[in-house]
């Protein structure tokens, strides 16, 4: 194949009229993807190349052995940096070579490389040569080109102690250099294993991805599924009792009220489309996960449920949107549409925390280029979403022709209200967490849980009366049995006050680790995983059930080459209400928290936390170019960038090279799976560190 490839090459040449000026159809440039850096930190060196019309250049990421030449970038050894992982080829295009007979990929127009450094020393000396091969597609042509290289205007702050060259594997923290010490940098390896790749590099060592491989169709039928799963998530389920309350009218003909559920399915699936596909280019693919988590959306959504929960009690009719509609619809006398398309809106906005495992998938794709895909995967996903909250916004309109309705549907109105006035804590919750404000804790949510929920069954009872209701003489058999109901989860609450996990509720209440009085931690086995240093940040964030680890991504692969065991990285959030339910139901299964404990280094990476980095640790995005400038950013850009995806929860498991060592695990609460998610990843780390 290399006499081939070699024959190719001088034909190629040959054939170029003697008469005929030197080609030059690719012009290289590189940059660092940051000006300024402190010694001991890494970047990116970007490689941009741009082609001439009808030419292109190969990648480096298909069979060596087909024939092409693939671009490669050789450095010029110097004690001043080192290189990390491999030169990524950043989204080439797929192409069947003719000449070669084999697939492979290209660059056409411009394309873009990328290899991450660590900068070691002041004025770091970065030069070396770039070669490969430029074709073209209208005669067959192809020119091997070679070009030279250096890196210029890089301003290096700080220095490293003592020798340049990086500490081998093996040295405690201790022995690294104060400086790598001091801003959490990862124990370099002299020798990291048999592979070698980029940070989080996806390449599956054992396992494949099997969602890529699927047709189209099927990940649209995935979609759909999604979005009926949807449904039961802690985001989701406080819209069903405002729905069915918002559609609870009697001034509307049954004609009215069913075309109105139909309205509102339909706007449903028009703003979820469009919001999923415009946010991901207005705000990015984290721009979703921010919004979700952030103060403003959670407050005002707060508001709007006490709001509402004040209203199905009695205590006044919301008129300002019948005011808003009448002036909005009056001539053509629809009536209610901005009310029912506020509603759609405001049900889109909760459900992101919840919705975002799709959703941010179908993000990543739409700001990564693609437009059909994303569009038809929100579309598909939207409609299984609307379809079940179209039949909610009906049913009123069914009891009203039960007979005998009476002033029990004013009790039911009551009930969803006191639901929601309760379900508005969890938004409360999200905004509390994130920005660490400390004014809802798990006992007082419990408490306020307590009496909302008895106050609903002495209601029930008939021992509470509230405006608009009427005098009730007896208590029928269903509305006795729903009392029970109340008073039997009242009852399953009260152990909470004392730190029972209450594992049904681990979705809506604050985390465990919020509790001011928790008898259950005071009698947990504290002994878990032995940590190298002091974990960054652990005077604000904790992991649950005992467990030790790190949130701090750096730091944490340190200690894992250290101690020579894999790296669970947990990507999570305070707003991920899906990350409450998996710690609470498949971490604290004994098979999965044994393994956790003894058997990896953790890190618990939140994507959504406010708290602000020195401007020493700023990061620039290679993926939208941005600064990120808190916590919660970086660890979502490593996740984006590193992984393509945007979801949490994000189980990944890594060795001391990076490479992750199995498929990562995202929200699925089977213990089952989760402990062969583990294993697995044990397996292959043996393999490759025996």
């Amino acid at each position: 194949m290399k006499m081939l490839h070699l024959a190719f090459v001088l034909l190629s040449l040959l054939q170029v009229p003697a008469t005929a000026q030197i080609l030059k159809p690719a012009k290289w440039s590189c940059a660092p993807s940051a000006t300024s850096v402190k010694a001991g930190d890494e970047l990116e060196l970007i490689f941009t190349v741009t082609t001439d019309k009808n030419w292109y250049v190969y990648a480096n990421n298909f069979d060596p052995e087909c024939g092409p030449m693939l671009t490669t970038v050789t450095f010029e050894k110097h004690p001043s940096f080192q290189t990390v992982g491999e030169l990524t080829a950043v989204n080439p295009l797929n192409k069947h070579d003719e000449i070669f007979g084999c697939d492979v990929k290209i660059f056409k127009d411009r394309g873009e490389f990328r290899q991450r450094i660590r900068v070691l020393s002041a004025k770091p000396v970065i030069k070396g040569v770039i070669e490969g091969q430029t074709c073209t597609e209208v005669d067959g042509r192809c020119i091997p080109f070679e070009e030279d290289f250096e890196i210029t205007g890089l301003t290096v702050t700080g220095s490293l102690q003592g020798t340049a060259k990086p500490e081998p594997f093996g040295k405690s923290a201790r022995q690294t250099d104060s400086a790598v010490a001091q801003t959490a940098q990862p124990v370099a390896t002299a020798d990291p294993g048999p592979v070698q790749g980029p940070v989080l590099d996806v390449t599956i060592l054992d396992g494949k991805n099997e969602l890529a491989n699927e047709s189209f169709l099927g990940y649209l039928v995935f979609a759909f599924v999604l979005g009926l799963v949807s449904l039961i998530t802690p985001c989701v389920f406080p819209m069903v009792p405002m729905t069915v309350t918002f559609f609870l009218r009697d001034n509307q003909t049954r004609r009215q009220g069913i075309r109105n559920a139909v309205i509102f399915g339909i706007s449903i699936v028009v703003i979820y489309t469009l919001a999923g596909t415009l946010f991901a280019v207005l705000l990015g693919a984290e721009g979703l996960n921010a919004l979700a988590t952030h103060w403003a959306p959670n407050l005002l959504v707060f508001i709007i449920f006490i709001v509402f929960a004040l209203s199905f009690l009695g205590l006044f009719e919301i008129t300002a949107p019948h005011q808003l509609v009448n002036k909005a619809d009056r001539q053509a006398e629809k009536g209610g549409l901005t009310g029912i398309f506020f509603m759609a809106a405001t049900l889109v906005l909760v459900s992101f925390s919840c919705t975002i495992p799709i959703v941010g998938n179908v993000v990543v794709l739409a700001a990564g280029g693609q437009i059909i895909k994303p569009i038809l995967a929100m579309l598909s996903y939207s409609l299984a979403f609307a379809i079940p909250f179209t039949l909610f916004a009906v049913f009123p309109e069914w009891m009203k022709g039960l007979p005998k309705s009476g002033g029990w549907l004013n009790a039911v109105k009551v009930t969803l209200g006191f639901l929601e006035l309760a379900l508005a804590l969890k938004f409360l919750s999200i905004a509390d967490q994130a920005y660490h404000w400390g004014l809802l804790d798990r006992d007082v949510n419990i408490v306020l849980w307590i009496v909302i929920f008895s106050l609903l069954g002495f209601y029930l009872l008939g021992k509470i009366q509230l405006p608009h209701d009427s005098k009730l003489e007896k208590i029928s058999v269903p509305r006795l049995l729903l009392a029970v109901a109340v008073f039997s989860f009242v009852v399953y609450l009260i152990p909470g006050l004392w730190g029972a996990p209450l594992k049904a509720l681990a979705g809506y209440l604050p985390p465990q680790h919020t509790h001011d009085f928790d008898l259950v931690a005071m009698t947990r086995a504290t002994r878990a995983n032995t940590l190298c240093e002091e974990p960054r940040y652990a005077d604000f964030l904790h992991l649950p059930h005992g467990l030790q680890g790190y949130f701090d991504y750096e730091q944490a692969l340190a200690c894992a080459r250290r101690q020579n065991k894999p790296l669970f990285i947990d990507f999570t959030g305070h707003g991920c209400t899906n990350c409450r339910e998996m710690e609470a139901v498949v971490w604290s299964h004994p098979a999965v928290l044994e393994r956790l404990k003894n058997d990896f280094v953790i890190a618990a990476l939140y994507v959504d936390d406010k708290t602000p980095l020195p401007e020493s640790e700023w990061v620039v995005s290679s993926y939208d170019g941005k600064v990120k400038k808190t916590l919660g950013k970086k660890n979502a850009d490593l996740q984006i960038t590193r992984l393509n995806n945007n979801a949490q929860p994000f189980y990944v498991l890594v060795g001391k090279d990076e490479r992750v060592l199995a498929w990562p695990y995202g929200y699925d609460r089977s213990v089952d799976k989760f402990v062969e998610f583990l294993e697995q990843g044990k397996r292959k780390y043996r393999e490759l560190y025996p």
